[in-house]
């Protein structure tokens, strides 16, 4: 079953029939024939999402779940890019949970640029429906190769848990309820089951991603994006953003509307449309600063509602959990076991390939300085994502060789240290530990277990470099640099 791309679109046309003067006794029969073969054909070819959607006969049976809700409302997304953009609009998601008092689906951490969202500034981002359909593909795919992380296995939430400021529920949790699945069977070698789980689950993506449209008072899927809106929340509702497409690009992109800004609890809360739904579906909750706004989110202060206020300040900072940060303190304390500068050179990612020279600028003159004031070798920890093997003809390949002047320091892969950290993230699974409010379920118990251990050297790297007591140099406009500098402001390794 492919998991990949999907479109939205419906049928092209409808069988028309001629009208006939001709009415014969074989008419009825003929019919009856005919339409019986075409329904048996129907039922035995698969057709591609990309080319119907879903039928109203094909729902799966979402509408019970709804009927059977104890009250308690939900709300999903869609992430995409990097780790750093995810944990961005993770931020962004709690934020609009706690406004519309629902129970936020807590995603996995998503392959590195798996699902791309597209340029905000330029008005070319994808669709939400499709946006929201790729990432639940990806999810699925990360569940049937059985190395599902969850954001929650990463980023401690267990102060918002323990205050109720937030109710979160594990996306496995949300599939096996809401799809009405055992996920234990994406992880069976019975192709026939396999292949009616994976068929079900797509049914189930393209109902929840929007593709069938708003389903009563059970979902609404939201088609807002950062071309058409900037959220706010008590504040600026309804007048046009500062920024807006110019004419060239209006032309260029057909665009017919003016991007505006709106307080989501008036749009999507209590008394609206949305409000009343058991699912509310987001696309991207992405944001970023462009020529004095923001591109999608824009609520950063709650004037008069002091416990979103407090949770924003709450929510600034997301550690890591433990096993991570300890096991970045050890490599810091134990390893390195010396006064360190951290460098994070991002190099060969998108627009920083280009910008080698400015990039190891700043770092040469900072190592100069400190070789002018401290004791040599000067310890330095690198963060990049140049393979060693590269750097020989780079600033890196001339720092290795001034051994008498700089010992360096990288986190290798295979590191045990690494290793040991990743299995102690699958025993703690705190992803299927959270639990919502009407929730019984346990998620434990339909846990594929891993055929390999997660990712997680970025995280851990993160946590030494906000251990450099000589400092930290980053890359220009680098969200991981951004990351770090906000762990070392809070203190994320005392």
């Amino acid at each position: 079953m492919d998991f990949g791309h999907r479109h939205g679109g419906g049928v092209a046309g409808k069988w028309k029939r001629k009208p006939t003067i001709l009415h014969t006794h074989r008419t009825p029969l003929l019919l009856a024939a005919f339409t019986v073969i075409v329904l048996f054909i129907s039922s035995k070819i698969f057709i591609s999402p990309s080319l119907l959607p879903l039928s109203r006969d094909s729902r799966p049976p979402l509408g019970r779940r709804c009927a059977s809700s104890t009250g308690e409302k939900f709300l999903w997304y869609a992430p995409h890019s990097g780790f750093s953009n995810q944990l961005s609009e993770f931020r962004n998601a709690i934020i609009m949970a706690a406004i519309l008092n629902r129970t936020l689906i807590v995603p996995p951490v998503l392959d590195h640029h798996a699902v791309a969202l597209g340029s905000c500034p330029k008005f070319r981002v994808l669709d939400p429906n499709e946006l929201r359909f790729r990432v639940w593909n990806h999810s699925i795919q990360l569940i049937r190769d059985r190395r599902y992380l969850s954001m929650a296995d990463i980023v401690d939430l267990s102060s918002l848990v323990a205050t109720s400021a937030v109710r979160f529920m594990d996306f496995r949790v949300f599939v096996s309820e809401w799809c009405d699945v055992n996920l234990n069977l994406a992880c069976t070698v019975d192709s026939s089951m396999h292949s009616s789980l994976l068929e079900k689950l797509r049914q189930c993506g393209s109902l929840l991603s929007g593709f069938d449209g708003n389903v009563d008072a059970c979902l609404f899927a939201s088609q807002e994006d950062c071309r058409t809106t900037v959220w706010t929340y008590q504040t600026d509702d309804g007048v046009l953003d500062s920024f807006q497409a110019d004419k060239e690009l209006k032309k260029k992109r057909k665009i017919s509307s003016s991007r505006t800004r709106k307080d989501v609890f008036r749009a999507l809360g209590p008394g609206s449309t949305a409000g009343s739904a058991t699912v509310l579906a987001f696309g991207s909750l992405f944001t970023g600063p462009y020529k004095g706004s923001e591109s999608h989110v824009d609520i950063r202060e709650a004037p008069n509602d002091q416990r979103i206020q407090l949770l924003i300040q709450k929510i600034e900072f997301l550690p890591f959990v433990s096993e991570i940060l300890n096991a970045g303190k050890s490599f810091a304390h134990q390893t390195i076991s010396a006064p360190f500068l951290c460098a994070q050179l991002r190099l060969l990612d998108g627009q920083f390939k280009n910008h080698w020279d400015a990039t190891f600028q700043v770092l040469k003159q900072t190592l100069d300085s400190l070789k002018q004031k401290g004791s040599l070798p000067i310890h330095v920890f690198i963060m990049t994502d140049l393979p060693r093997l590269n750097w020989t003809e780079s600033y890196l390949g001339n720092l290795e060789k001034e051994s008498d002047a700089f010992k360096l320091f990288v986190l290798r892969e295979d590191d045990e240290l690494v290793a040991q950290t990743a299995k102690k993230l699958v025993n703690a699974a705190y992803g299927l530990k959270l639990q919502s409010v009407s929730s019984s379920f346990d998620g434990r118990e339909q846990q594929c277990s891993p055929l390999s251990l997660p990712d997680i050297p970025l995280y851990v790297e993160e946590t030494i470099c906000s251990c450099a007591s000589l400092g930290f140099i980053g890359t220009a406009g680098s969200t991981i640099a951004n990351s770090i500098e906000l762990m070392r402001k809070n203190r994320a390794c005392s």
